[in-house]
């Protein structure tokens, strides 16, 4: 929900200017958002390129290549290199929890792009930015930045929609995302300490009873 509505909210923000056709988009990490993220804009038509630290092959990166979009590793290649190549993009949704890349996401939005966030982050990291360029780039660009943290009863049915369009489209994919599960909450112990020390876990869920 927390996607719909950041990507539906970018759309709506950006009709404002009547010509907006989206084409590229980028996403910032591959994370349950970001594979979510990826996803959507993937059923919107886009053409999406993922952006994330580890380097391929692993799940999540099969993941995203498995919808047609295209994986790219920060270790490997720069994010404002990866604008170059793969960019401008219309759309970037981010959803690293690393501030920084907020930054270098505002960079690599083309004209009329909109970049939104949705990281929550509760340090005091600080980056040194260049701000008058940035600044230009979003004034003269006609750019916009939008977060998105809650949602409502429009967007779950949104989410409900898609996940059910991905299933039609994507048979197996949704099953995926589903890595770590735990039967029965009597084994709540074993809930905690998956959600605390489980390596490539993308989902832990618990399956109350036999389906």
């Amino acid at each position: 929900t927390v996607v719909e509505k950041g990507i539906t909210q970018g759309y709506e923000i950006q009709r404002r200017l009547r010509v907006w056709k989206p084409r590229r988009a980028a996403v910032m990490g591959a994370g349950t958002i970001g594979l979510l993220a990826t996803l959507i804009l993937r059923l919107r038509g886009l053409d999406v390129t993922t952006f994330a630290l580890t380097p391929k092959p692993y799940l999540n990166s099969d993941l995203i290549e498995a919808i047609g979009a295209r994986y790219v590793s920060t270790q490997e290649t720069a994010i404002g290199d990866g604008a170059v190549k793969y960019g401008p993009f219309d759309l970037v949704f981010e959803a690293t929890g690393y501030s920084p890349v907020v930054f270098d996401s505002m960079r690599a939005l083309g004209k009329n792009g909109v970049l939104v966030l949705s990281s929550v982050t509760g340090g005091d990291r600080t980056i040194e930015v260049p701000a008058d360029k940035i600044n230009l780039e979003f004034v003269l660009g006609n750019k916009v930045i939008v977060g998105t943290v809650n949602a409502n009863r429009e967007y779950f049915e949104n989410g409900v929609r898609d996940l059910s369009q991905a299933e039609l489209q994507y048979p197996g994919w949704l099953k995926r995302l589903l890595t770590h599960p735990v039967k029965g909450l009597e084994n709540y112990s074993e809930l905690f300490d998956q959600l605390l020390n489980a390596k490539g876990a993308i989902k832990i869920f618990c399956e109350v009873a036999e389906l």
